[in-house]
């Protein structure tokens, strides 16, 4: 596999940017409502506001004083808010150059451990009873927000924030993470349709319970496809709409083995007179699956995904 920037492998989790289950075959699982239960509260957030005509990324970081136990996010993603990607890591710094406070910051700008994203109209992920993302005492919490105001005339002002609902202890087994499945490599050249794919063999037993699809502006379809124990089955063979980035819990959940195997195949138009590549624009594309799963056993977030060379 080829090595790739850095500035590629984050924006690889940046989930919207620019203009901004399991069912077996070709059915339409019903996404996560948003729940908006009471006893939500603001893991990490910031005031912004952005220029007219502006595209433009700011970022908080927070040192967590507890350990917690997430089982709900939500965000109530405002207008200008293209994505919001929050991650952990040990310390500031580090790979992203992550750093404590409110400070103006680049896609670049995050760390390689995902606790969730959001992008346009994404609703809330809500975690098997008795699973939870957790976070330890002294670690160090991100936001990554990139805004973009698309009138030419008046600045827009907001808060951003991810919300959870924190709950009791669980079980090491029980932990969570977010690693996505898909590739790096896109080409898709000018005036025409065409397609990328990619994905992993799983080293490890997990149980997947909920999916995200994301890709940019061009893209119209994605095709997601599990190997298990030598049987083919499509999870996700849907239309997709850049403004309507849902999670799809899966029923039932996805049980993988080592050996198995899983494929992203996704298909997009361009009208451009320019070849299309991988890029966090929407004038760019992506070709990703999120998958939410546990037990956690990923190094990175990208761990499935190909192109991300030693990352």
């Amino acid at each position: 596999m080829r090595a790739i920037c850095l500035a590629s492998l984050v924006l690889f989790a940046v989930p919207a940017c620019g203009d901004d289950g399991m069912s077996t075959g070709d059915d339409t699982p019903e996404p996560d409502a948003n729940t908006n239960p009471s006893d939500l509260v603001e893991l990490i957030g910031r005031d912004w506001s952005v220029p007219p005509g502006q595209e433009i990324y700011k970022c908080v970081g927070i040192t967590v004083e507890e350990d917690m136990y997430i089982d709900l996010f939500h965000t109530p993603n405002p207008t200008g808010e293209h994505h919001a990607v929050i991650t952990i890591s040990d310390s500031p710094g580090g790979f992203g150059n992550t750093q404590l406070g409110e400070y103006d910051c680049n896609v670049n700008t995050l760390g390689l451990e995902m606790m969730f994203a959001s992008g346009v109209g994404t609703d809330d992920l809500v975690m098997p009873e008795g699973v939870a993302i957790k976070v330890e005492a002294g670690r160090f919490l991100h936001l990554n927000l990139h805004l973009f105001n698309t009138d030419p005339s008046e600045t827009i002002s907001a808060h951003s924030a991810i919300m959870g609902r924190v709950v009791d202890p669980v079980p090491a087994n029980m932990e969570a993470e977010m690693v996505f499945a898909g590739t790096f490599d896109i080409s898709i050249p000018p005036m025409s349709t065409a397609t990328a794919s990619g994905g992993c063999t799983f080293n490890n037993a997990a149980t997947i319970f909920t999916y995200w699809p994301h890709m940019h502006q061009a893209a119209n379809h994605q095709k997601v496809t599990v190997n298990i124990g030598g049987t083919e089955t499509v999870i996700h063979d849907e239309a997709f709409d850049f403004r309507e980035q849902y999670n799809f819990p899966l029923d039932p959940y996805l049980e993988v083995a080592s050996g198995d195997s899983i494929n992203v195949e996704c298909t997009y138009y361009n009208d451009s007179n320019t070849t299309l590549t991988f890029g966090d624009s929407s004038t760019q594309e992506m070709c990703f699956t999120g998958m939410y799963r546990y037990p956690k056993q990923a190094f990175t977030l990208f761990d499935c995904a190909e192109g991300a060379g030693g990352f």
